[in-house]
């Protein structure tokens, strides 16, 4: 629900910085996998319990990922950066309530699989309807900037980003946020699935008799 404002934020922000990036010939896809590579260690900085440095490595991510964005934006976006944008958050998504079931997997694992089960819930319906409506083309009026489809919902990235902080801050409390954050998914999947049923129900495939 909060993508939209925060990501006209995030863009005022960084599209400055970003173009000097791009004059000086930074490539985005290279801070895409650095932005990547330092989300990947905050599952090691979990499962280890150094908190404060996890949450650090998860604020770093974020950052970067808009920022390259921003760069593919003054320098032109290409297929292979929207391709590497999207493929690499998903699997950074899943490697923070993996690294707190390492954490401890005694109170976390179950938690932490409810979670990763309602994020395949939602990355799939998100591509599936991408996919589909990038066949019919369609656009998003509210993420035109976009290189896929971007198909909202109750549990979007910065809701996400919030969650993962509140779990770094409050580790304790891992499991019930994270019970939590995985019902509010799960009815963020059954939307999609609503939306795409409606919607594409409609509309005969090309090709079709």
């Amino acid at each position: 629900m909060l993508d939209r404002h925060m990501l006209a934020l995030q863009n005022r922000i960084l599209d400055r910085p970003a173009a000097c990036l791009a004059r000086l010939g930074v490539p985005a896809d290279a801070v895409t996998i650095v932005g990547f590579s330092v989300g990947l260690a905050s599952a090691a900085f979990l499962y280890a319990q150094a908190y404060g440095p996890a949450l650090a490595c998860i604020l770093l991510n974020r950052l970067l990922d808009g920022l390259d964005g921003a760069i593919a934006r003054a320098a032109g976006p290409t297929n292979r950066g929207a391709f590497l944008d999207i493929a690499l958050d998903f699997f950074f998504y899943a490697t923070v309530p993996f690294g707190f079931a390492l954490a401890d997997p005694a109170a976390n694992a179950l938690a932490a699989s409810a979670l990763l089960l309602s994020f395949v819930g939602t990355g799939s319906s998100f591509l599936a309807f991408a996919v589909i409506g990038e066949k019919r083309g369609l656009s998003s009026a509210s993420f035109p900037m976009k290189g896929i489809y971007y198909l909202g919902g109750l549990t979007e990235g910065t809701e996400t980003i919030l969650v993962f902080t509140a779990m770094c801050l409050w580790p304790e409390h891992f499991a019930a946020i994270a019970w939590l954050f995985a019902t509010l998914a799960i009815l963020t999947t059954l939307s999609r699935w609503w939306w795409g049923w409606c919607l594409f129900s409609t509309i005969r495939p090309q090709g079709s008799e």
